[in-house]
């Protein structure tokens, strides 16, 4: 009886084996969710100024594409501080459209800094953050020599005369 049972077990654990091999294997269906609306593509998200002299140029451009389908309009850009001003386009920028915003620091403030710009737009999501980083460095301040300081002709002439 015992041999009986092993065999009927090994003959249906075959029968069952080989239905699973026929059986067509479902595989899943996945859902595609397709982001409809405004998309700002930065180039990057850090405006780096690099160590810079003191009084240097303050401006440096942040570009970016719209490759979402629907036109994005930027309601607002603010800097973390005073030091740090964004001007941005104020027209939507189209779908696949180019465009930038400018960042000017002030570049007579010494040392390093780490900066943010909140920009604000009709994306679905939270606002973005650029964050502007780098480090100026002092100027070396030229010896200026005074105007009513003797100079070398004036004492030529003394001693000839």
């Amino acid at each position: 009886m015992r041999k009986f049972l092993i065999a009927i077990s090994l003959i249906l654990g075959s029968m069952t084996f080989a239905v699973a091999q026929d059986a067509p294997v479902e595989t899943p269906q996945t859902e595609q969710f397709v982001i409809s609306g405004p998309v700002m593509s930065l180039d990057t998200t850090v405006v780096d100024y690099g160590t810079i002299d003191q009084h240097s140029e303050p401006l440096r451009l942040l570009k970016f594409t719209n490759t979402g389908d629907e036109p994005l309009v930027i309601t607002n850009a603010r800097g973390s501080c005073g030091c740090t001003v964004p001007t941005w386009p104020k027209e939507p920028v189209m779908p696949g459209e180019v465009s930038q915003i400018e960042v000017r620091y002030a570049t007579n403030r010494v040392g390093p800094f780490t900066k943010t710009i909140t920009l604000t737009t009709n994306e679905i999501g939270d606002p973005r953050v650029i964050k502007v980083t780098g480090k100026v460095n002092k100027l070396e301040e030229e010896e200026s020599v005074p105007a009513s300081a003797p100079s070398m002709l004036n004492e030529k002439k003394d001693k000839k005369g």
